[in-house]
C-alpha cells in the first residue's frame, strides 16, 4: 500500500479543508516558525490511530479541534482523511475490493473519535493493526517529529527494540499476542466458572433426588393427618353447637327480667315528673321577690356613692387651685430672670464689638506672606539635598558591585583550581585501573563453552518434554474412561443407596403397608397402582386402623371379557389381593373402551400406562403414578441396579488400573523434566552471566577511553575559564580606582542637611505667628454668635411665661365655680336616703316567704329522683346481664362459624359432612378431643421431622440433569479453545523470534554501511542486550566515527548523534521499507556538508525502496534537493494554509523566517499547533 493524499478539515490551525499530495520521491514542506507545519505530521499520526493527547501537544484529545480566533468561531469537530493506493491488493482481505482505501478519523466535542475505512465504521484497533502490518503506524520510527532524534538517542535499550520489530514486520505482534492472552485468560476464567457451576448442579441434583423420596413419604403422612384432623375439627364444631343452644335458653329468661324492671322504672319516672312540674312557678316567684329587693338595695347604694363622689370632687378642686397658685409664682420668677439676662447679654455684646480693630487684620496678612516665603526657600534647599543624595547612593552602589564581582571572581578561581586538582586525581585513577589487562579472547572462549553446554542440555530437555507431552496425552486419554466408569459406578451406588434408604424409612412404620410385601412384574407397576390406588398403603396387620383382612384367597367365579388376562397373573407376594386382582384385566389402550361394556359388576380394565375403565362406565386417563406404583417401580429398579453395579464395579477397577500405570510413568517423566528444566535454566543463567561479563569488559575499555577524552576537554575548558577570570579581575580593579577619584567631586552632604534644617525652623516660626492671629479672630466671632443666640432664647422664654400666667388666671376662676356646685350635693341626697329605708324592709319580707315555699317543693323532688335512680339501676343490671349473654352467644356463634370455616378450609367440605369423613356415627359418643389432638400432633411432628419438602423435586431433578449435559458440552468446547489459544500464542512467539533475529542481522549490516556513508568513514554496529529472549532484549548502538574510539551514542556530539540516529532509521527502511517517512526538521543540527550527505542518502533510499519521503525543513540546501515543495503560511491570524511554492520563495523562508504575503502577523501570533 502506498500513501497518496492527506486531507485536513478543522484540525488544529487548518480550519479550512486542505489536501497534501504525498507523491513518489521526496516532498518538502517549508514555512516560518509557528505557522503549523508540524500539524501535518500530527494529523498523519492522528488518523493512523494515535491515542495519547500528550503526543498531540494538548491537554485533551479535543484540543485538536480548531479553537477559534478573533475573526473565526471555534469548530465542533475535526476530520482527517488519508487516501492509500491498493492496486496490488496487499491490504487486509476485507478491504481488498477497491483500488483505493479511504481512512477517516473524526472527533466531535463531548462525543469522542470515530473511525471509518471505505465508509464502514471500524475500531481504533483495526486501524492500528492495518498500519502495523504495513510496517508503519502512529508510533512508527518512520514518522520522526521534532526532538525524536534526541529521544531515540536517550531512550533505554529495550525501547529501541521497537525499531527492530518494525524492520522485522512484527509491529502488530505484541498487540495480537496481548489480545490472544486476554482471550486465553477469559476462556480459563469461564472454564473455572463452568466447573464450579457443574459441581454446584451435581450437588443440587443429589439434593433433589433426596427431596423426591421425602415428598413421597410426605404425601402418605398427609393422608393420615387429614382423617385425624377431620375428627378433631368435627368435635370442636359439635361442642360449639351445644354451647349456642344452652346460651339461647339463658337469653329467654334474661329478657323477662328486663321487661319487669322497665315497668318499675316507668312508674318512678311519672312520679318524678309531677314533682318537677311545680318547681318552675315557685322558683319564678322567689326570683321576682329577690330581684325587687336587689333593685331597692342598688338604688340605696347609688345614693351613697353619689355623695362620696361629690366630696371627692371638692377635695380634688381644692388641690388644683393650690397647684395653679404655685405655677403662677414660678412663671412670675421666670419673667424677672429673663429681664436680668437680657441686660447682661447686651453689655457683653458691646464689650466684644469694642475689642475688634483694623491693626489685627493687617498683622494677620503680613504673617501669612512671611509663611509662604519661608516655604519657597525650604523647597529649594530640599531639592539640592535630594540631588546630592542620589549622586552619593549611585557611587556607593557601583563601588559595592565592583567589590561583589571581585569576590565572585576569587570564588570561581578557587573552584576552578579545585576542579583541576580533581581532574588530575581522576585521570590518575583511570590510568591505574583500566580494563586493558582483561583478556577478552579468554572470556569469549569461556562463553563459547557455556553456549555449547546449554545446547546439549536444551536438546535433552526437549526430548524429555516431548516424552512428557506424549505421556500427558496418554494420561488424558486414560483419565476420561476412568472418571466416566467411576462416575457411573457412583451414580448407580448412589441411586441404589437412596432407594434402600427410602424403603428402610418406610419399613419403620408401626403397621407396614401391603405394598412392601407385593412383587409385580416389570412394566405393570402403573397398572397395579391404577387398579388398587391408595388401598396398597393399608397394612395387612388387622390391628391397624385400616387393613386388609383375609377372607379367602380363591378367585371369584365371574370371568373377564374374552382374551383379557387378569392382573393377578403379574402380581405375587400376598394372597390378600387375589380376589380383587382377579377381577382386574390388563388390556392395551386401544382395546379398553371397546371391552368396557362387557365388564360385569365389580370388574375393571387397566392399561400398563395406568388408564382405567370400570364396569359402571367410569373412565380415567393415565395420570401421575401413585405412591404405591412408584414404590413398586423403585423396588424393581433396585433389582436392576444390583446387576448394573457389579458390571460398573469391574469396569471401574479395570480403567483405574490402566490410569495408575500411566500416572506412574507420568510421575517419573515429570521429575526428570523438572530436573532438566532446572539444568537448562542454570545453563542459561551461566551463559547470560558470561555474556554480561564479556560485555562489561568491552564496555569498560570503551568507557575508560571516553572518560580520558572527556577529561582532556574539561582541563582545556578550565584553563580557558581561568584566563577569562583573570582579565575580569583586572577590569574590576581599574573600575574601583576610577570611583575613588570621583568621590572628591561630590558636595558636602552635612552642610546641605544643616541648611535644610534651618529653613524648616524658619517656616515653623512663620506658621506659628499666622496661626495665632487666625485663632484669636475665630474665637471672637464664635463668642459674638453665642451672645446673639442667648438673647433670642431669653426673649422666647419671657413670651412663653407671660402667656402661661394668663392661662393660669382663667383656670383659677373656673375651679372656684366647680367647687361651690359640688359642695351643695350631699345635703340634697340625705332626704332621699331616709325615704328609701322603708321600701327596703318590705321587699325583704316578701323574698323570705317565697324562699320557704320553694324549699318544700325541692325536698319532694329529691325523693322522687332517688326512687327513679334506684329503678334505673335495677334496669341497667338486668340489661347488662342480657348484653353479656348476647355477647356470649355471639362469641359462641363466632366459634361455631370459625370451626365450620376451618373445616371448609382444611377439608374442603361442609361441617355436617366432617363426621362422615372422620367415620363417626351420630348415635356414638364422641372421643376425647385431647387424645385426638395428641394423635394429630404426633402425625404432624412426624411430617415436620421430614423438614422442608419439595413436591416438584422430581421435575426439577430432570431439569438439572438437562443443564448438566448442556454445560458439560460447553466445558469441552472451552477446553478445546484454550488449547488452540495456547498453541497460537506459542506460534506467534516462535515466528516473532525468528523474524526479529533475521531482521537484526540485516539491519546491522545496513546500519554499518550507512554509518560509513554518512560519516565518510568509521564503523558502527548493533548489539542485543539485557535478555537472551530476542522479544525481550534491548538494542545497544556502538558508534566509531572517523578518528575516534568506539563509544556509545550519548558521548557523541549533537551532529554525530543525529547522523547516527538517521543511519539507524534508514537501515530499517532498507530492511523492511515503510510506505512513508516523515522527517520534521531533522537536518537542523547538521552543517552544510552533512546536509549534503543526508540529502544524497534520502534520495538513494527513496529510489531504492520506493518509500515516499515528506521533509519539513528550514535549510536552503535541503529545499533545493526536493522533487516538489509545499508551503505553510498564516496569512490570516491563527489559520494555516497550504500552498505550493517555488525554490525562490523557499529560500526566502529559510533566510528571513517570513512570507512576504503574511505581513507582520507572524511576529505576533503562533498557530495552535
Amino acid at each position: 500500500m502506498q500513501f497518496k493524499r492527506l486531507r485536513l478539515s478543522g484540525f488544529k490551525s487548518f480550519v479550512d479543508p486542505v489536501d497534501l499530495d504525498i507523491l513518489p520521491g521526496v516532498t518538502g514542506v517549508v514555512g516560518p516558525n509557528g505557522c503549523g507545519k508540524s500539524n501535518l505530521l500530527e494529523a498523519l499520526r492522528w488518523v493512523m490511530g494515535e491515542t495519547s493527547y500528550k503526543s498531540m501537544r494538548g491537554a485533551g484529545m479535543e484540543d485538536v479541534i480548531f479553537a477559534g480566533t478573533n475573526a473565526r468561531p471555534s469548530r465542533n469537530h475535526a476530520e482527517v482523511l488519508l487516501f492509500l493506493e491498493n492496486q496490488g491488493r496487499d491490504a487486509p482481505s476485507e478491504y481488498n475490493d477497491t483500488d483505493e482505501l479511504e481512512i477517516v478519523r473524526r472527533i466531535e466535542r463531548d462525543a469522542g473519535s470515530a473511525y471509518r475505512i471505505n465508509g464502514r465504521d471500524v475500531r481504533a484497533r483495526d486501524v492500528q493493526l492495518l498500519f502495523a502490518d504495513a510496517s508503519t503506524g502512529a508510533r512508527s520510527t518512520s514518522l520522526v517529529r521534532q526532538g525524536q532524534i534526541g529521544e531515540l538517542i536517550n531512550s533505554k535499550p529495550e525501547a529501541r527494540r521497537m525499531i527492530l520489530e518494525e524492520a522485522a514486520g512484527i509491529s502488530g505482534l505484541h498487540s495480537r499476542r496481548h489480545e490472544a492472552e486476554l482471550r486465553l485468560r477469559a476462556a480459563e476464567s469461564n472454564l473455572e466458572k463452568v466447573d464450579d457451576t457443574l459441581q454446584t448442579l451435581e450437588t443440587e441434583l443429589r439434593q433433589l433426588k433426596r427431596q423426591a423420596r421425602q415428598a413421597s413419604r410426605y404425601k402418605n403422612i398427609s393422608g393420615q393427618i387429614r382423617g385425624v384432623e377431620a375428627t378433631a375439627l368435627h368435635i370442636r364444631w359439635h361442642q360449639a353447637c351445644v354451647l349456642v343452644d344452652e346460651t339461647a335458653a339463658q337469653l329467654n329468661g334474661a329478657g323477662a327480667q328486663v321487661e319487669a324492671a322497665t315497668q318499675a322504672a316507668s312508674a318512678a319516672t311519672v312520679q318524678q315528673t309531677a314533682a318537677h312540674a311545680c318547681l318552675p312557678d315557685l322558683r319564678q316567684s322567689e326570683a321576682e321577690a329577690a330581684a325587687a329587693l336587689r333593685h331597692v338595695l342598688l338604688e340605696q347604694e347609688g345614693l351613697d356613692a353619689e355623695a362620696r363622689r361629690a366630696q371627692e370632687m371638692v377635695a380634688r378642686l381644692e388641690t388644683q387651685l393650690a397647684t395653679i397658685a404655685q405655677d403662677m409664682a414660678r412663671q412670675t420668677h421666670v419673667l424677672e430672670d429673663a429681664a436680668a439676662q437680657e441686660k447682661a447679654l447686651q453689655d457683653e455684646q458691646a464689650t466684644i464689638l469694642a475689642a475688634t480693630s483694623d491693626d489685627e487684620a493687617e498683622m494677620e496678612a503680613r504673617a501669612q506672606a512671611d509663611m509662604e516665603a519661608a516655604a519657597t526657600v525650604l523647597a529649594d534647599a530640599e531639592a539640592r539635598l535630594e540631588s546630592a543624595t542620589r549622586a552619593v547612593a549611585d557611587q556607593a552602589a557601583r563601588r559595592q558591585a565592583c567589590e561583589m564581582r571581585l569576590k565572585e571572581t576569587a570564588a570561581r578561581q578557587a573552584k576552578l583550581e579545585g576542579d583541576r586538582a580533581k581532574s588530575e586525581v581522576l585521570r590518575s585513577d583511570i590510568e591505574n585501573n583500566m580494563f586493558g589487562d582483561i583478556d577478552l579472547n579468554a572470556r569469549q572462549a569461556e562463553l563459547d563453552e557455556l553456549v555449547e553446554k546449554l545446547d546439549e542440555t536444551s536438546a535433552a530437555f526437549d526430548a524429555t518434554a516431548s516424552a512428557l507431552a506424549a505421556c500427558r496425552a496418554q494420561r488424558q486419554a486414560a483419565t476420561g474412561p476412568a472418571e466416566e466408569a467411576r462416575a457411573e459406578l457412583n451414580r448407580l451406588v448412589g441411586e441404589y443407596t437412596a432407594l434402600s434408604a427410602l424403603f428402610a424409612g418406610a419399613d419403620g412404620s408401626a403397621y407396614p403397608a401391603l405394598v412392601d410385601k407385593v412383587e409385580v412384574s416389570a412394566g405393570y407397576e402403573m397398572a397395579l397402582g391404577a387398579a388398587i390406588g391408595d388401598d396398597l398403603e393399608a397394612s395387612s396387620d388387622t390391628a391397624a386402623p385400616s387393613h386388609w383382612r383375609d377372607i379367602g384367597s380363591e378367585s371369584l367365579t365371574q370371568a373377564l371379557p374374552g382374551g383379557v388376562h387378569a392382573l393377578s397373573d403379574y402380581v405375587t407376594g400376598s394372597t390378600l389381593l387375589i380376589r380383587r386382582l382377579s377381577q382386574v384385566g390388563i388390556v392395551d389402550r386401544e382395546a379398553g373402551a371397546r371391552l368396557q361394556p362387557q365388564l360385569l359388576p365389580g370388574q375393571r380394565l387397566v392399561s400398563r400406562q395406568g388408564d382405567v375403565w370400570r364396569w359402571d362406565g367410569f373412565t380415567a386417563a393415565a395420570d401421575a403414578p401413585s405412591a404405591a406404583a412408584t414404590r413398586l417401580a423403585q423396588r424393581n429398579r433396585m433389582d436392576e441396579l444390583a446387576a448394573e453395579r457389579e458390571t460398573a464395579q469391574t469396569q471401574a477397577e479395570r480403567t483405574a488400573a490402566a490410569l495408575a500405570d500411566v500416572e506412574e510413568q507420568y510421575s517419573v517423566l515429570s521429575i526428570r523434566y523438572e530436573a532438566e528444566r532446572i539444568a537448562v535454566q542454570d545453563a542459561q543463567n551461566a551463559v547470560s552471566i558470561g555474556r554480561q561479563q564479556l560485555a562489561q569488559a568491552e564496555a569498560g575499555a570503551a568507557t575508560d577511553q571516553a572518560k580520558l577524552q572527556a577529561l582532556d576537554t574539561t582541563e582545556a575548558r578550565i584553563h580557558a575559564d581561568m584566563a577569562e577570570l583573570e582579565a575580569a579581575r583586572k577590569a574590576t580593579d581599574d573600575a574601583l580606582k576610577a570611583l575613588a577619584g570621583e568621590a572628591g567631586a561630590l558636595e558636602d552632604m552635612d552642610g546641605l542637611r544643616a541648611n535644610v534644617t534651618e529653613k524648616r525652623n524658619h517656616l515653623a516660626e512663620a506658621r506659628a505667628r499666622f496661626d495665632g492671629f487666625y485663632t484669636q479672630r475665630q474665637a471672637r466671632e464664635q463668642q459674638l454668635a453665642r451672645v446673639q443666640q442667648d438673647q433670642v432664647s431669653w426673649q422666647q422664654r419671657a413670651q412663653a411665661a407671660q402667656a402661661q400666667v394668663v392661662a393660669l388666671e382663667a383656670r383659677t376662676s373656673e375651679n372656684y365655680d366647680e367647687k361651690e356646685k359640688f359642695a351643695a350635693i350631699p345635703d340634697e341626697l340625705a332626704d332621699r336616703r331616709a325615704r328609701l329605708a322603708d321600701v327596703v324592709s318590705e321587699a325583704e319580707a316578701r323574698r323570705q316567704t317565697a324562699a320557704d315555699q320553694l324549699a318544700e317543693a325541692e325536698n319532694a323532688q329529691a325523693a322522687a329522683d332517688k326512687l327513679v335512680r334506684q329503678t334505673q339501676t335495677e334496669l341497667a343490671d338486668t340489661r347488662e346481664k342480657l348484653v353479656r349473654l348476647e355477647a356470649t352467644q355471639e362469641a359462641n356463634l363466632t366459634r361455631r362459624n370459625e370451626a365450620g370455616q376451618r373445616i371448609r378450609e382444611a377439608l374442603q367440605i361442609e361441617p355436617e359432612a366432617a363426621a362422615e369423613l372422620a367415620g363417626i356415627n351420630p348415635e356414638d359418643a364422641l372421643p376425647e378431643v385431647e387424645s385426638i389432638e395428641a394423635k394429630l400432633e404426633k402425625l404432624r411432628r412426624e411430617r415436620e421431622n421430614l423438614g422442608g419438602v419439595n413436591l416438584r423435586a422430581e421435575e426439577e431433578a430432570e431439569e438439572i440433569q438437562v443443564r448438566i449435559s448442556t454445560m458439560t458440552g460447553e466445558r469441552d468446547e472451552l477446553a478445546t479453545a484454550i488449547n488452540k489459544l495456547r498453541h497460537g500464542i506459542g506460534q506467534l512467539n516462535r515466528e516473532g523470534r525468528q523474524r526479529l533475529l533475521a531482521a537484526f542481522e540485516t539491519v546491522n549490516g545496513h546500519f554499518g554501511r550507512l554509518f560509513t556513508q554518512l560519516f565518510g568513514g568509521g564503523s558502527a554496529r548493533l548489539e542485543l542486550s539485557e535478555s537472551d529472549d530476542p522479544l525481550e532484549a534491548g538494542l545497544e548502538i556502538i558508534a566509531h566515527p572517523p578518528g575516534k574510539k568506539p563509544q556509545v551514542m550519548s558521548l557523541l556530539s549533537g551532529g554525530e548523534q543525529a547522523l547516527t540516529a538517521m543511519a539507524m532509521i534508514f537501515a530499517v527502511f532498507l530492511t523492511n521499507p515503510s510506505p512513508i517517512c516523515v522527517l520534521d526538521e531533522v537536518d537542523a543540527p547538521l552543517d552544510d556538508a552533512n546536509v549534503e550527505r543526508f540529502c544524497n542518502l534520502v534520495r538513494e533510499i527513496a529510489d531504492e525502496t520506493g518509500t515516499r519521503f515528506l521533509l519539513i525543513t528550514h535549510h536552503a540546501l535541503t529545499m533545493a534537493r526536493m522533487d516538489r515543495l509545499f508551503g505553510v503560511t498564516m496569512q490570516e491570524r491563527g489559520v494555516s494554509q497550504l500552498i505550493s511554492v517555488d525554490l525562490t520563495t523557499a529560500e526566502q523562508f529559510a533566510e528571513t523566517g517570513r512570507d512576504k504575503n503574511a505581513g507582520k502577523q507572524e511576529d505576533t501570533y503562533k498557530s495552535i499547533g
